[in-house]
């Protein structure tokens, strides 16, 4: 039998919450419990070893059985629902990596609902009877909005045909890519093959996005994952290394005819069940056997004159690539814009090492914190960041410093226990209004089923659409009216929210340690009235061995009482602690500074009580 490997991350808000200790079960297709795990500190555990079939199956296409071993996964955490993924297709030498969003008990429910996600065969192995994906489009003659090729950052992907109910969620596009990538073609195919094929799957994407097929018409999405329609997307399954690392590379590329700025209609099939016009799934892999390039298999499907353009206007990015790899001996406000982000990103995710470089500098110490990083996202840990590495770094820290700007609102609009007793509906204003979109944009970090409405303080059709979602979650009548019930429930999840979610998230009961010299453990339980077992449990560790400049969670009955400031031109420590009462030496141990220098954007703690 063949090996391959699963590795699971289980995370939430989008990835800006790792969750540790998590329960693993992984069972084979009998329901026989074959590992049982528990995530560390980052979220994730090791590999896991799985028999299989050989990869000579995957790449026959006369083979008509599945040409992999298919096995589940369930994860259970307290305060949380439980995930169940079946049919995970393991295959010969490829690494799967599942990412497990898991959700907080929205109601007050007894015991947690199993929610479930059923992978099951790629599209290639479908007995597809559609002759094409999708309908062909001619950008010179459909009407469309944009002007420029860009990348969605995030994609909002329909769970269903066009015209259903189903759900709408938002996904980065490189995550998009992977995830159609591996629902639709196995990753055993060769490298110029899953290259040619993930050019077109990336264009056909960028195609309904520059013509807005779908906006334009009225849709509150970009795409959908129906393949009579569009492309097959399956929320929550694995994504495979080798189409990882190849959409790493690539996600800002696509095809389009020479002397047009346009990205073609990459119109494909399996070429086995189904043929068309357009690309053969199958037929990819006969022509990389003979050794064609990408460029000439596409060629071989479209006309003669289409060319890989590249786009780097990528849509809800703080921060353009600069166009150059950032490395060791690297300098300037670009290698600060990432040791920024890593120091914010290092809070959530620990196991990131402190960057004692100077501010600008790209020294071993960034470099160190690079490699962690990419290690931790399943990236190529070589130290440099490249694109790939740069544009997850900007998602991560968007999605980091959101959290806290909702945790900050929250306490600024000052919700209680007790929800106001009006009744909202589409057309109402006001207040209560503000506080109703608060909270679902809050819930709306957590439930990717559930869009985030503006927060205008006017109850406009987005709002509605927010409302109706939330109640359909909670098993309500969707009706789009807030009325106690509705009320009852947001609160009971935004407290499920504030008390289940690990240290990283708001409202947790812990704070935030760097390990000094002649730290241990139990010196450290002493000190702060808590357990050796309670520190090691909220910080995912099996072992007793801490290392200078480690930031642990401490558990705390009543956290340090402290807000979040960023950085601005001219702020010196001297400067902050005069503004909020405090003193340069609080704000230094708060933060675990060693120095006096600070850093424009750079994200402090600011003691609120130095008594």
């Amino acid at each position: 039998m063949a090996i391959g490997y699963l590795l699971i991350q289980a995370r939430t808000v989008h990835e800006a919450v790792p969750l540790s200790g998590v329960q693993i079960r992984i069972l084979d297709a009998d329901a026989n419990t074959l590992y049982d795990l528990r995530t560390d500190e980052n979220g994730q555990t090791p590999p896991i070893s799985l028999e299989t079939k050989d990869k000579s199956f995957s790449q026959n296409p006369y083979y008509n059985k599945e040409p992999y071993n298919s096995y589940s996964v369930l994860a259970q955490a307290d305060g949380f629902n439980t995930l169940s993924v079946t049919d995970i297709p393991i295959f010969d030498g490829e690494t799967a990596v599942l990412p497990l969003s898991l959700s907080p008990m929205l109601n007050a429910q007894r015991s947690p609902v199993t929610k479930e996600i059923s992978i099951g065969r790629p599209a290639v192995a479908m007995n597809d009877t559609v002759e094409q994906k999708g309908t062909v489009i001619d950008p010179h003659t459909e009407p469309y909005v944009l002007r420029q090729v860009v990348i969605p950052d995030p994609i909002t992907v329909h769970l269903g045909t066009p015209s259903s109910s189903a759900s709408n969620v938002q996904v980065s596009f490189p995550d998009y890519v992977k995830n159609v990538a591996s629902s639709e073609i196995y990753p055993t195919w060769p490298q110029d093959s899953l290259t040619a094929n993930i050019y077109a799957i990336i264009t056909f994407a960028l195609n309904r996005i520059y013509t807005e097929w779908y906006r334009a018409r009225g849709y509150s999405f970009d795409i959908t994952n129906s393949t009579a329609y569009d492309q097959y997307f399956v929320y929550g399954r694995p994504i495979y290394d080798s189409i990882s690392r190849i959409v790493d590379k690539i996600f800002n590329q696509y095809v389009r005819r020479q002397g047009q700025n346009a990205p073609y209609f990459t119109s494909f099939c399996n070429g086995t069940t189904a043929t068309c016009q357009g690309l053969s799934q199958w037929g990819t892999v006969t022509l990389a056997d003979q050794g064609f390039t990408p460029i000439q298999i596409l060629r071989s499907y479209y006309p003669d004159d289409i060319e890989i353009a590249e786009t780097n206007i990528i849509t809800g990015i703080l921060n353009s690539y600069p166009g150059t790899a950032l490395r060791v001996g690297s300098s300037g406000l670009d290698v600060q814009t990432i040791q920024t982000y890593l120091a914010r990103i290092r809070r959530n995710y620990p196991a990131i090492p402190p960057i004692t470089d100077e501010a600008g500098v790209f020294g071993d110490s960034t470099r160190a914190a690079v490699v962690k990083f990419q290690s931790v996202f399943n990236l190529t840990p070589d130290g440099i960041v490249g694109r790939s590495t740069w544009y997850k770094l900007s998602s991560l820290y968007t999605a980091v410093s959101r959290l806290a700007e909702l945790d900050s609102e929250g306490e600024t609009l000052g919700i209680g226990t007790v929800p106001p007793g009006s009744v909202l509906r589409q057309g109402s204003s006001g207040p209560d209004v503000i506080i109703l979109q608060y909270l679902l944009d809050l819930i709306a970090e957590y439930y990717p089923e559930i869009p985030a409405p503006v927060q205008d303080g006017i109850f406009g059709r987005g709002t509605q659409q927010s409302v109706t979602a939330f109640q359909r979650a909670v098993q309500l009548n969707a009706d789009g009216i807030v009325g106690p019930l509705t009320w009852n429930a947001l609160y009971e999840a935004y407290r499920r929210i504030m008390q289940d979610l690990p240290s990283n998230g708001p409202g947790s009961n812990s704070f935030e340690y760097t390990v000094q010299p002649g730290d241990t453990l139990w010196l450290l339980s002493r000190r702060y009235n808590t357990t050796v077992d309670a520190i090691k449990k909220l910080n995912g560790l099996t072992g007793d061995t801490l290392y200078i400049g480690q930031v642990l969670k401490i558990p705390s009955s009543q956290a340090e009482p402290y807000l979040e400031y960023t950085v601005q031109a001219g702020d010196t420590l001297w400067l902050l602690s005069r503004r909020y009462g405090t003193t340069v030496d609080a704000i230094k141990k708060l933060n675990g500074l060693s120095g006096d220098v600070i850093n424009i954007g750079q994200i402090l703690k600011i003691p609120l009580d130095n008594n």
